[in-house]
């Protein structure tokens, strides 16, 4: 389990994370409180939809067919509450510092683009046709990405059993990090949920993050400039 460690960076008020996380779990709630069969229909209606085929064929269907709203509306829905969890944790750990930094707009920009291209990836490179791809773990992926390419030499907190007991101990975030992205590299051929999970999602979501804190470094330097007075 990660723990955020605090920084000492200037305290920023972070508001995008916050509403992420409530959307996410409103857009659970609301779907579970529809029948069975429209639930079912609710993932058929919005969930990003593999195709099965040519590169070209799905890149022109997503374009035609208004399939590319899918990216993002899928991102939105979860298979079960333990998928739902699981993301809303990561995006807590590593979305609130890295909102500190960025921005809630630049943070929006990245879940949100992040998410789709990781969904898109997961669309093209799933191979069997009419496969689902929901959940926000593509872009979650991008904020751990993101994360590590603003606190290159940040310290996580593992919480580790060591038999009867829980021991907290502190890690680079780049080792537990890159531990993280090469099991997503591994999974993808070999995975305990292989065909249940798009780890391909995960992979293009945490390069695009890494890529995206990158592109924008200037911006944010100029930003926390502004914020500490220079």
């Amino acid at each position: 389990m990660f723990v955020s460690l605090p920084t000492r960076a200037r305290p920023s008020l972070c508001w995008a994370t916050p509403l992420l996380f409530a959307l996410l779990w409103l857009a659970y709630l609301w779907a579970r409180t529809r029948p069975g069969a429209a639930q079912h229909a609710l993932v058929l209606d919005w969930g990003a939809l593999t195709g099965g085929q040519a590169l070209a064929d799905t890149l022109r269907e997503l374009w035609t067919q208004g399939r590319g709203l899918r990216l993002l509306t899928a991102l939105f829905l979860h298979a079960d509450w333990v998928h739902l969890l699981g993301n809303l944790v990561f995006l807590l750990i590593f979305g609130l510092p890295a909102e500190r930094v960025m921005g809630p707009w630049r943070f929006l920009l990245l879940f949100l683009l992040g998410g789709a291209i990781a969904n898109l990836a997961a669309v093209l490179l799933i191979g069997a046709p009419h496969r689902l791809v929901i959940g926000a773990s593509g872009a979650v992926s991008a904020v751990i990405g993101a994360y590590l390419a603003l606190f290159p030499r940040a310290k996580l907190g593992v919480v580790l059993p060591l038999g009867l007991f829980l021991e907290f101990v502190r890690a680079p975030a780049s080792l537990l990090i890159g531990i993280w992205a090469l099991l997503q590299v591994v999974f993808a051929y070999i995975g305990p949920a292989f065909g249940a999970v798009a780890w391909a999602a995960h992979i293009a979501g945490f390069g695009f993050g890494v890529a995206y804190a990158l592109f924008v470094r200037a911006a944010i330097a100029r930003r926390l400039r502004r914020q500490r007075g220079f």
